[in-house]
């Protein structure tokens, strides 16, 4: 495929129903940016990061940060059929699994930052189209692997009966992207974004006030692919990145109201892993499907 037909793809949410119709793009995309680019920028302050620029045909647009240490090449492509084959045995993935841990975590980056990056070649105008559809669709890929390793996994809007003093009051409508069942018993309530910017507030809301509505402490948990954005830097033509985690935020509600039962990050960042407090509570996605699934579930 060129840019356009790549674009027009992946604006298409209809394109994607299975987990191989996102594994196709994605080897679709790998192959474009083999040699299909005007340029690739390198980050400034973070070099493991980059941005691809398109040519004419995607308006000379950059796309959103890179970053090259999880975000498979052209040549690494037959890790993706490797992800599927990794997915159907995932009981047998213990912690010390260090290889087919890392294809869980690079191939859903890999395969989800290639539907954002390809909407980064629509006109400018139509950047909130481009987030939109962007995240959409990194939810229903989340709720596709879940059922993908037998989990019943449903998307929605619950109604909490409210109760005082013994006596049903009225329903309350919540509204959640994963709500994971063992058998017919709802074990987890979880939250799915492409970001944590704007969002973190509200997850640990949630859990707060289903808890005490329900007087129940149903897991909570929040999936997100990364937290970076681009930055120009000083210089002309130059770029960098910024990071839209909020740690202190993050860290008060932990603290102070309530902690969330798993945070997981596709690209985590540094300070997750070396802040006490951040590293208690958020892990790498893959530890969400070889194993804190299955406990949450038992």
């Amino acid at each position: 495929m060129n840019l356009p037909q790549l674009v027009k793809s992946a604006a298409t949410k209809t394109n994607f129903t299975s987990i191989e119709q996102y594994i196709d793009f994605c080897k679709e995309y790998l192959e474009f940016i083999a040699d299909g680019l005007q340029a690739t920028i390198v980050s400034q302050n973070e070099n493991n990061y980059c941005f691809f620029q398109y040519r004419q045909e995607g308006y000379y647009n950059i796309t959103r940060p890179i970053n090259t240490r999880l975000m498979y090449s052209a040549q690494e492509q037959a890790n993706l059929d490797d992800f599927i084959r990794i997915l159907a045995n995932i009981r047998d993935i213990d912690a010390k699994d260090v290889a087919r841990r890392n294809v869980i975590q690079r191939a859903i980056y890999t395969i989800q930052q290639s539907i954002g990056a390809a909407l980064d070649g629509l006109p400018s105008g139509e950047s909130n189209t481009a987030r939109k559809v962007n995240g959409d669709l990194f939810e229903r890929f989340i709720q596709l692997l879940i059922g993908k390793v037998g989990i019943s996994c449903k998307t929605g809007t619950m109604q909490v009966p409210v109760y005082v003093g013994g006596e049903f009051q009225f329903n309350m409508s919540y509204q959640h992207d994963l709500l994971l069942y063992n058998e017919d018993t709802l074990k987890v309530i979880g939250s799915v974004k492409t970001s944590s910017k704007d969002r973190i507030d509200k997850i640990f809301l949630d859990k707060f006030l289903y808890s005490k509505l329900t007087e129940t402490a149903l897991p909570h948990i929040a999936i997100f692919l990364n937290d970076v954005q681009r930055k120009k830097t000083k210089y002309e033509n130059q770029y960098g990145i910024n990071s839209t985690f909020l740690s202190g935020h993050f860290k008060a509600f932990s603290v102070k109201l309530n902690p969330l039962d798993g945070v997981y990050y596709c690209d985590i960042r540094p300070i997750m892993q070396q802040d006490e407090v951040l590293k208690k509570h958020i892990k790498t996605i893959d530890h969400f499907f070889y194993l804190d699934i299955w406990n949450f579930l038992n």
